[in-house]
């Protein structure tokens, strides 16, 4: 394992053969030709030459990028601008919108509730509302296109929400979602009333659909704690494990810190999007809508990979966490999505290749990556391309941000890639 910051000289001479043949694109002429923007704080100087040449060719905005290892961050790189042409450089205490990179928290959140034998993993799930209660499975639509639906053959399980097997989908990747909606827009209000919202794509347990289980599961936290969401984020993750500046509601003084959106054009470039307007909020989702910063995450993800704890605070017990890392949904396949609108997202298969199952929270590559992250490593994402992974096996954690849509971008997860062949290379290496 890298020590630091006793071998820090060593990994300066190492890394420039082990990652240099890792990056996989040579930016070295942009890097010459424009000037740096930002700061890179590491050990990798040639992951920080990637970085820093592709913000100047304003392949990504921006980019805060950081790793650690159970010796403590062993990468930051921080390089850009929050705001393309106009915008302060990118630091470190940046705020993103991170999205579904909530849900990881949600399911920490469901977990705790089960540890102290308040939810079940397998018994049906909090009658709280018709959908989770009595759900209705759509079985298709009639000659006139008007829905199908019956009950469904089994009742939704904490386990089926929280590996996305409940059958609950999001619109943007379900054709049939959509179809759905449409159809039941058109119906007259009388009618429209007694339609569910939403229903089931399929019975719970035989499949996989990324969708708004976690959702549900953060409606399932409020009902059992009484709590707004926020604030039992706030008094059971968020504080015990110092992570100040990730919230639902950000204040005035993090809002000066945060990153803004930019829209891929169809020409490859990046264009900024219009400030977010800060609104005054009551209703908080367990999967997604949530402000958070590169070392917050980091500080999340390194508890997880720390089996629970982090710096003496115990958020959940081992034997939890290692749930969340197992493959909990059996011979089904998980991680492949396709888009109903393009303008939000790409196609996404991460991995084409290799097979991907669910655990708590997380997705699960079940063959290692070449030049990268272990098999059995935990993942997921947020609509607007920030990631991150766990490797339990080479105990490596880390954390990629930046702010472009659509999501899955092509240019942005393919520096992603060579982030994480530039972490394994040096570590290795080390």
């Amino acid at each position: 394992m890298i020590q630091r910051p006793s071998r820090r000289d060593t990994l300066k001479t190492a890394v420039k053969l082990a990652v240099a043949s890792s990056l996989g694109v040579d930016y070295a002429a942009v890097a010459r030709a424009k000037e740096p923007t930002g700061l890179g704080l590491s050990t990798f100087p040639h992951i920080d030459s990637m970085l820093r040449a592709a913000t100047s060719a304003e392949e990504v905005p921006g980019v805060v990028a950081l790793a650690a290892t159970d010796n403590g961050v062993v990468y930051e790189g921080i390089f850009g601008k929050r705001r393309l042409h106009d915008g302060p450089a990118m630091t470190r205490d940046t705020v993103f919108r991170v999205a579904s990179m909530i849900k990881p928290m949600t399911s920490v959140a469901a977990l705790q509730f089960v540890e102290r034998d308040k939810l079940s993993l397998d018994a049906p799930v909090p009658d709280i509302e018709p959908a989770l209660g009595s759900p209705q499975v759509l079985e298709g639509f009639d000659a006139a296109g008007a829905p199908r639906l019956r009950p469904a053959k089994r009742p939704i399980s904490l386990r089926h929400l929280l590996t996305h097997t409940a059958g609950f989908a999001y619109r943007l990747w379900d054709a049939r979602a959509v179809r759905y909606f449409k159809a039941i827009d058109r119906l007259p209000s009388a009618a429209r009333a007694k339609e569910p919202r939403p229903p089931l794509m399929f019975d719970p347990g035989e499949r996989w659909q990324y969708g708004t289980s976690i959702d549900w599961v953060g409606r399932i936290v409020e009902s059992i704690s009484g709590e707004p969401l926020d604030v039992y984020f706030r008094k059971h993750i968020f504080e015990p494990l110092g992570m100040n500046d990730t919230a639902f509601v950000i204040s005035p003084q993090q809002r000066a810190r945060e990153a803004s959106v930019h829209r891929r054009q169809p020409d490859g470039s990046l264009k900024p999007q219009p400030a977010e307007r800060p609104t005054a909020r009551q209703v908080f989702s367990g999967g997604g809508g949530i402000y958070s910063t590169g070392p917050d995450y980091l500080t999340f993800i390194r508890m997880l990979m720390q089996g629970g704890s982090f710096d003496g605070v115990r958020i959940l017990r081992p034997d939890t966490v290692a749930l969340m890392g197992q493959n909990q949904i059996g011979r089904i396949e998980a991680g492949v999505l396709r888009t109903t609108v393009p303008a939000l997202s790409n196609d996404v298969d991460f991995f084409p290749g290799i097979s991907l199952k669910w655990g708590f929270g997380h997705m699960i590559n079940m063959q290692a990556v070449p030049g990268g992250r272990s098999a059995g490593s935990l993942t997921w994402a947020g609509l607007f391309n920030t990631y991150y992974w766990i490797d339990p096996g080479q105990r490596i954690a880390a954390v990629f941000m930046t702010q472009v849509l659509p999501f899955a971008d092509e240019r942005a997860l393919r520096i992603y890639r060579q982030f994480e062949r530039g972490v394994y290379g040096a570590v290795k290496s080390g």
